[in-house]
């Protein structure tokens, strides 16, 4: 199993990659990149940054900063910032999150020499078909729930394996160290009391990197047991046959997956019934059981109410959305509030039968005159059997990108996510130029951030 793991991580090509895989890539990148800019607006970055430049230093750039860390502080910084706006892409078996450290880990990876847009978009494919696997095979034989960084290292050890052309046994004892030393944080933890922890994709990203490094060096670490266990034998096997970057979700709001069904059932009872806040007597919740985990109703920090079903939902009823000014400035909005205090979570046994693969809710409002609508149950959009359109995530991209990045900035960023088969090293450098500078909240006249 191992060699054809080695033969898939350093020998696939471009050439070899189906055209749906390719463009889902490009795709990612710039959904990431959007949430990336979106994150510069909160204090979890800012704090990280300080640590990166502080005790992690050197020259690779950091991602939308004027500043500078080590491969690992830059890995470590860029997984953080992603992860600090829960907008970005996950796969429901993983109940996770891939992309938030394989890229940072492969742009720090890149500083060491340029690549193609063919090159890069390789390696991402590579880190998305090894991490999301990993994912799936620690649920399957680890007895905790664990956050991504657990098993998204793995991924970006494969791509700075690939990257720095390590043998064989060099990449097997890379893998290997990225599994040992993921943080194997208790991710209920972070839902039952929502922190800046988030879900440990930034130390994952920064272990990853590091045991390509370590392994580089001859520190041993082999084996990974996620990928030679017996019962995970059959998700290694269809490497480069099943293309896992394809089941991934993208986001259209800036909350835990987990709110979102609940979002869409309000916003499908906005449909037929345009819901006014002061008519509102209840709200009951209907969802899974990690969803009702959801439970913050007054949320003091950006991160807990990105972790609250109660105020996803407000924000649904008020602005038939969920936007990143509700989750960030809109945290002591009296009406979204009131509304969080006439809210019941209830949790449904369907729907927890149906968890992981598939995420459902629907809600019943009460309003003060005594009617009752009840919503159809609903699944988040943005799967791939409901994914959004190329238009949304285009639309996506610019709306939180344009809140910290000048509008040619986002226009050329954009540009080049979507052109990266065709760039030339020397393109990929000048895109990635735009990537490395400051954005809004670093101007110190800002005193809102």
């Amino acid at each position: 199993m191992m060699q054809s793991i080695h033969r898939f991580i350093h020998e696939l090509t471009f050439e070899q990659l189906p055209a749906d895989v390719i463009e889902q890539a490009k795709y990612c990148v710039l959904d990431l990149l959007g949430v990336a800019a979106a994150g510069k607006a909160t204090q979890l970055q800012n704090m990280v940054a300080k640590l990166a430049q502080k005790q992690f230093a050197g020259d690779t750039p950091m991602l939308f900063s004027d500043h500078t860390a080590s491969g690992c502080g830059a890995t470590l910084y860029g997984g953080m910032l992603i992860d600090s706006m829960d907008a970005h892409d996950g796969q429901v078996l993983t109940k996770g999150h891939v992309g938030v450290a394989v890229l940072p880990g492969l742009l720090a990876s890149m500083h060491e020499s340029a690549i193609t847009g063919e090159e890069l978009l390789t390696s991402l494919i590579i880190g998305y078909e090894i991490a999301t696997r990993a994912g799936i095979a620690l649920h399957q034989t680890a007895c905790d729930y664990h956050t991504s960084g657990a098993w998204n290292a793995l991924g970006v050890a494969a791509v700075s394996a690939r990257r720095k052309d390590l043998t064989d046994a060099q990449t097997e004892h890379a893998l290997g160290i990225a599994e040992f030393y993921g943080p194997r944080s208790q991710m209920m933890r972070c839902i039952e009391h929502p922190t800046m922890l988030k879900d440990g994709s930034g130390w994952g990203a920064m272990a990853g990197f590091a045991s390509a490094e370590l392994a580089e060096e001859g520190f041993t670490g082999a084996p990974a047991v996620t990928l030679l266990d017996q019962q995970t034998h059959a998700l290694w096997a269809d490497l480069g046959q099943r293309w896992y970057i394809l089941e991934q979700y993208f986001k259209p709001y800036p909350v835990c997956r987990w709110a979102q069904p609940a979002v869409e059932a309000v916003r499908a009872l906005q449909q037929e019934n345009k819901l006014e806040p002061d008519e509102i007597e209840l709200i009951e919740v209907h969802s899974f059981h990690q969803a009702v985990c959801l439970h913050t109703k007054r949320p003091e920090t950006t991160e807990q109410a990105q972790y609250s079903l109660p105020f996803s939902v407000a924000s649904a009823v008020i602005d038939n959305t969920v936007t990143v000014e509700a989750v960030t400035k809109g945290l002591n909005d009296p009406a979204r509030l009131a509304l969080t205090e006439r809210m019941k979570l209830i949790e449904e046994p369907a729907y927890n039968d149906k968890f992981p693969a598939e995420r459902w809710a629907h809600v019943v409002v009460t309003l003060k005159n005594g009617d009752k609508l009840t919503s159809p149950p609903c699944i988040a959009r943005g799967n791939p059997e409901n994914p959004l359109s190329r238009g949304e995530m285009r639309g996506k991209f610019r709306t939180l990108a344009e809140k910290e990045l000048p509008a040619s900035h986002v226009s050329a960023i954009e540009e080049g996510c979507l052109q990266l088969d065709k760039a030339s090293k020397e393109q990929v450098i000048a895109w990635l130029s735009l990537l490395y500078q400051g954005t809004l909240s670093d101007k110190p006249s800002d005193t809102s951030r």
